[in-house]
């Protein structure tokens, strides 16, 4: 991305194209970061929704390895077409989700806009006020670094074959190679892994001297990989070998003929983050990230490396698939009544 007018090494400035925007301001070696989305539902539980929602804003500051957030504004899109009495349930829900998030991740959601409209719609603005050393700009992977993905992938496959519990036309098509407890646990994984914050990895990249970072999103791993490299300075291409999935929905993106999940076009909501580490510190990483002082259910993975190229990305032929456990499988497994309560995420 072309630096902005008036910016230096010193003060570095992004515009439209990564996660968020970063603008040098006019006082003492301060910069402005800045980002904003917003979505339509896609999980049954309000206050979940309103959770993922925050956390898939904060995480375009945390691809940036800025862990602090000054203020957020909440953007909230409440539909024409449900009754008075929905409304009255549903919107408290997503409101105190997406403020419960925020407090977790430090910060407060001090305004925003209501709007009446034919869809629900939730999201926000994130910004912050930081100084250079408190920000990695992503444009640094040298070759030889290593690529570490923070959540698993999968997660519009599993809301997706969730709701296909209902659809017998399309359940028929993906019955053959999961089952309804399995759907169910994945959807409850995808859920939880959708609402935990980004926060904890965009502090480890400062520990381990990450050299650039992006989230992943709606353009999936592979587009976003691909994005993140157009940004590198140096000249090198990103190679991804290994791919994380929620347990079974690799065979349901397969089964169902949707998604290309293999492929990595898979949209994802509220995703981990995409680091390049350098090759000594990877396997720390993601060793420290699973350590219990950060809390439970952060996990990390290498997924590929960084080689010399030209500013690409690509998935391998035949990546290897990592099946990622859903928390509750060994729960249900030994007490089918305690998938949801071996599941729920801990605030």
């Amino acid at each position: 991305m072309p630096t902005g007018a008036g910016s230096s090494p010193t003060f570095p400035a992004l515009g439209i194209g990564m996660d968020s925007c970063v603008i040098p301001l006019r006082h003492g070696g301060l910069s402005l970061v800045q980002t904003t989305d917003f979505f339509y539902p896609l999980v049954e539980d309000p206050y979940m929704m309103g959770r993922i929602a925050c956390a898939n804003v904060l995480s375009d500051l945390y691809a940036m390895g800025i862990t602090e957030c000054d203020n957020m504004l909440m953007l909230l899109s409440v539909s024409q077409s449900m009754s008075e009495e929905e409304r009255e349930k549903v919107t408290p829900l997503m409101v105190k989700g997406f403020r419960d998030a925020a407090e977790e991740g430090g910060t407060a959601v001090t305004g925003g806009q209501t709007v009446v409209n034919p869809w629900i719609i939730i999201g926000g603005v994130a910004t912050v006020v930081c100084q250079p050393n408190e920000f990695i700009m992503p444009d640094s992977a040298v070759v030889g670094d290593v690529l570490v993905l923070t959540k698993p992938l999968g997660t519009q496959v599993a809301v997706n074959a969730h709701q296909w519990l209902d659809n017998p036309e399309r359940w028929n098509k993906v019955k053959m190679v999961v089952s309804r407890e399995e759907v169910e646990l994945a959807y409850q994984e995808a859920m939880f892994n959708m609402a935990t914050l980004n926060r904890t990895a965009a502090g480890l990249m400062h520990t381990f001297n990450a050299h650039a970072a992006t989230d992943i999103t709606g353009f999936g791993i592979l587009g976003h990989s691909q994005n993140l490299a157009k940004q590198q300075r140096n000249e090198v291409s990103f190679v991804i070998h290994n791919l994380p999935i929620i347990a079974k929905m690799a065979a349901v993106s397969k089964a169902s003929g949707r998604f290309g999940l293999l492929q990595g076009t898979s949209a994802e909501t509220s995703g981990g983050l995409l680091i390049c580490l350098p090759r000594e510190q990877a396997a720390r990483f993601c060793s420290e990230i699973k350590s219990s002082k950060y809390g439970e259910g952060h996990q990390a993975w290498i997924v590929g490396i960084v080689e010399k190229g030209n500013r690409t990305a690509r998935i391998i032929d035949k990546p290897r698939v990592i099946e990622v456990l859903p928390r509750g499988a060994t729960a249900a497994a030994l007490a089918p009544d305690s998938s949801n309560a071996s599941s729920e995420p801990s605030s």
